[in-house]
């Protein structure tokens, strides 16, 4: 089943229906359980991630680490490339370049958005991602870069008697 389904379904479930969502995204990549994600919002092209502001994810300034507000980026961008990839193309991250602009003193949301031509054909697909403080100022943008490629077919095996 694809994840925009298993997301959507879930979110039928009130109150902990995206919660376990989310905690099932986090175990499939256990660093994001150190950022204790809610996925917010998930359709093609688009996903929304809360960074809960909290101890856990502090710097030594008490603000959200750089660190953690790039992992909240890469759930967002990772749920995004799973919920909008073509069946026959596969993905893989490239590389990311980030601008802190301003402190995350606050719980964030981590945006990540493509448009729909960028998923056409194989080649790299540019995520544009961002994080918002509460006050709706924005304080990390950049860009993720993926690499698409076509799925390889599946090989089949024939099993040969084997002489004795």
């Amino acid at each position: 089943m694809k994840v925009l389904d298993l997301y959507e379904r879930a979110s039928r479930v009130p109150v902990l229906g995206k919660g376990a969502f989310s905690l099932a995204v986090a175990l499939r990549a256990p660093y994001f359980l150190t950022i204790a994600p809610s996925l917010v919002e998930l359709e093609p092209n688009r996903a929304v991630v809360r960074i809960r502001k909290w101890w856990g994810v502090h710097n030594h300034l008490g603000t959200v680490h750089a660190i953690a507000v790039a992992n909240g980026l890469e759930m967002a961008m990772g749920v995004l490339a799973e919920a909008t990839i073509p069946t026959h193309l596969r993905w893989i991250p490239k590389g990311m370049e980030l601008e802190y602009l301003a402190l995350s003193d606050s719980t964030l949301l981590a945006t990540a958005d493509t448009d729909p031509a960028d998923w056409e054909r194989p080649g790299e697909v540019r995520v544009a991602v961002r994080a918002t403080r509460e006050d709706g100022t924005v304080v990390v943008q950049g860009t993720i870069r993926l690499h698409t490629s076509e799925k390889k077919r599946a090989e089949t095996v024939s099993a040969s008697p084997v002489a004795g």
